[in-house]
């Protein structure tokens, strides 16, 4: 097994095709093929499929990959540290549920990575692809929350996929509302009976629409009106538009709008937030980072 080796077949899974990573980095295709047709029977893994469809990535090549590309992020480390030359750029992606503290610590990794270049992914996806991305190595790390209606269907899915979930915090969950709602300036907790005249703002979950899938705490089931959403920015103009509303951690965060206000919620039900991540493997420099960050900046709302 060569480093060469390891460099043919991330660009084959990168760029999804032999000649488009031989094009690329400016070898031949019969190089490329033979030199990865090579590793395989040395591993004796597949790493991609071939079909009349194109090539894809194999469950044991997805795994093999996570290593090699760790390996390779190293390299170009000591090379970029040594002779001031990095030979690869630094690779990272994370899925997470609608976190603002998590999009906010993902920039935080950006910010302070030093690299000349980068390769960067963020997902704010359904809770099922979060544990998707994260089992089948798109995604080094998920963020997702798990309570009393959940964590048992969601642990029992996790520990099959052989993935760990690390706890950020707990919190009570808080109606998130537009500053100008109704019971906006209600002092103390609001009730679901309370809610019902008005919108329940939710994510949607695509096929799976499991009641464990959901992001939000409080069952959609429950309430006469529902609208559901894919992303962040039509959620606030909901909110704001219909007096619309959600449920959450209610986790302070500098990129919430000054429009857009917390309160407790009276459910008896408690929120764990924390990051799912792959059992074994240690996390790369940009994972560990975005753990740090995203530890600090996971606070409960007061």
């Amino acid at each position: 097994m060569t480093l060469q080796q390891l460099r043919y077949a991330d660009a084959v899974a990168s760029y999804g095709s032999v000649s488009e990573a031989a094009r690329r980095i400016f070898v031949t295709q019969p190089t490329m093929t033979e030199a990865i047709h090579a590793l395989e029977e040395e591993l004796r893994v597949a790493i991609f499929t071939r079909s009349s469809r194109g090539i894809a990535v194999t469950r044991e090549g997805e795994e093999f990959l996570a290593s090699a590309r760790q390996i390779l992020d190293d390299m170009s480390r000591i090379s970029e540290k040594y002779t001031g030359a990095a030979v690869r750029r630094p690779q990272f992606a994370v899925s997470c549920q609608h976190y603002a503290f998590a999009v906010e610590a993902f920039m935080d990794v950006v910010k302070a990575n030093g690299a000349d270049g980068y390769d960067f992914t963020l997902r704010e996806t359904t809770t099922s692809e979060i544990i998707d991305d994260v089992a089948r190595h798109r995604s080094e790390i998920g963020v997702i929350y798990l309570s009393l209606r959940n964590e048992r269907a969601i642990s029992k899915i996790l520990r099959k996929e052989e993935l760990v979930f690390e706890e950020l915090y707990r919190a009570k969950p808080h109606v998130f509302m537009g500053s100008r709602h109704p019971l906006a300036r209600r002092k103390g907790p609001i009730s679901p009976e309370q809610l019902d005249a008005y919108p329940y703002l939710t994510y949607e979950q695509g096929v799976e629409n499991a009641l464990y899938f959901a992001e939000e705490v409080m069952p959609a089931i429950d309430r006469r009106k529902n609208i559901r959403v894919r992303d962040r920015a039509t959620m606030t103009k909901l909110m704001l538009g219909l007096d619309g509303y959600t449920v959450s951690s209610g986790a302070n965060s500098k990129m919430y709008s000054s429009t857009i206000v917390a309160r407790p919620l009276a459910l008896k039900d408690e929120i764990r937030v924390g990051i799912i991540r792959r059992a074994g493997p240690q996390l790369s420099r940009e994972g560990t980072a975005f753990v740090e960050a995203i530890r600090a900046k996971a606070r409960p709302a007061s």
